[in-house]
């Protein structure tokens, strides 16, 4: 089948709005991946009777395949289009689940959600992000942070769904049931994400009516061949290390607030309701980040949203009272949960679209590697120090890193630009 690509007058038309939340219902669909595993945790450590860490390896695994399949996923959409790419993923996940619901070993289930349920949920996910991307030019954060919620919402979802399920008809059955569910929808939804997106490189063309922001400007008179006056490695390169260091902050209170909590005696229910509170907020964040981004760019909303966390750290060492954690860790929601959304924005903006997908999904691996290497040296920290003190000044050092990497990058953008006005006065 020829797959076309969309004319230039489609992007931001109703049928990219409509796309928009078929990609929404896809990813919440498709990052079920990310979330079924950790319910089915104790059915896993009883059915091959293993210890708690044993049980806990397939869902680092998944984790390890998802991230890869970011990379390995985006380039294939690059390549072969977001609809072969959806379809790829769903055959993934579907066959994931069914091989995952039978096998007969702890090894047997590792495999298949490390290379099936890992690399399938990472199709509706790196792909769609770099996709719906190239559908908007003046709304492109708005409409980037509501398709990155999808993930948000499938870990509110999918959890109390699967564990219904379990309770009534097993793990495995639930396994099963879910891959045939994922399969089928994500395949009648694929449908409606045929056409490419419309060649045109840039929505200036496009949408050269009105004024033109400043920071769009600034994209503009970037080269994609020397982004920002680095070479493209160079530039994802800077990308990745903030991308690293702004997670490995994000990490410390988000893998460690129960932990955190039982430690002032506080006890684990408050923790895990003060987490509830802090993912729950950051998909008001994401949206509200989004919109943001499209008033100052991608790199600015990755700067507030640093000074902001970093904010909210420093606010985490000083309270410890339990009305002040609720309210801390509400606010370390909101500021936080439009970070991640923003690296695609930027990717956007200075790179090629043609190569849109694979760097995304690098940027976005590089993210998932900051929060596993957060959650794990802020537990190194605390058995070297003995409170999480220590472990809160850790994050709040990374996540200075990030704010320099920024600025530094904002700087250069307008030294760009302000090139370019002199060259095009002179």
């Amino acid at each position: 089948m020829t797959i076309r690509h969309a004319s230039p007058d489609a992007i931001e038309s109703p049928y990219a709005w409509a796309r928009l939340f078929v990609s929404l219902l896809i990813m919440t669909i498709g990052s079920s991946g990310m979330y079924t595993i950790t319910v089915v945790l104790p059915q896993i450590e009883t059915e091959f009777s293993v210890s708690r860490g044993d049980a806990s390896l397939p869902y680092m695994l998944t984790m390890i395949g998802f991230g890869l399949g970011s990379v390995l996923m985006g380039r294939f959409a690059d390549m072969f289009g977001i609809f072969r790419t959806i379809i790829f993923g769903a055959v993934c996940l579907g066959g994931g689940y069914w091989m995952a619901g039978a096998a007969q070993s702890l090894l047997a289930f590792s495999i298949a959600q490390a290379l099936l349920i890992g690399i399938g949920a990472a199709g509706s996910f790196t792909p769609l992000v770099a996709d719906t991307s190239q559908w908007f030019y003046r709304r492109r954060g708005i409409a980037v942070a509501i398709c990155m919620s999808g993930n948000y919402l499938a870990g509110t979802l999918w959890p109390p769904v699967v564990q219904h399920f379990i309770e009534s008809a097993g793990w495995r059955l639930t396994y099963q049931g879910t891959g045939l569910f994922c399969l089928v929808s994500m395949l009648a939804l694929s449908w409606m994400c045929r056409l490419r997106p419309p060649v045109s490189s840039t929505g200036l063309k496009t949408h050269s009516n009105g004024p033109i922001r400043r920071f769009a400007q600034e994209a503009a008179s970037s080269n994609p061949a020397r982004p920002l006056g680095f070479s493209p490695s160079a530039l994802q390169a800077l990308l990745c290390v903030a991308g690293v260091a702004c997670c490995v902050a994000m990490a410390m209170p988000q893998v460690h607030i129960v932990a955190y909590c039982m430690d002032l005696g506080f006890g684990a229910a408050r923790g895990a309701q003060m987490l509830s509170l802090m993912l729950g907020l950051g998909i008001i964040s994401r949206l509200g980040s989004g919109w943001i981004s499209d008033h100052i760019g991608g790199l600015r909303t990755l700067l507030l949203g640093s000074a902001l966390q970093g904010l909210a750290l420093c606010m985490f060492l000083a309270g410890n009272g339990l009305v002040s954690l609720y309210v801390i860790s509400g606010m370390f929601g909101l500021f936080q949960g439009g970070i991640v959304p923003a690296y695609a924005l930027v990717v956007r903006e200075y790179f090629s679209p043609r190569e849109a997908g694979a760097r995304v999904g690098v940027v976005l691996m590089a993210t998932l590697f900051g929060m596993a290497l957060g959650g794990w040296m802020s537990g190194v920290i605390y058995d070297a120090s003995g409170s999480y003190k220590a472990a809160f000044i850790n994050g709040i050092g990374w996540n200075l890193l990030n704010a320099s990497i920024m600025m530094m990058l904002i700087y250069r953008a307008r030294r760009g630009l302000q090139r370019t006005e002199g060259l095009a006065q002179a």
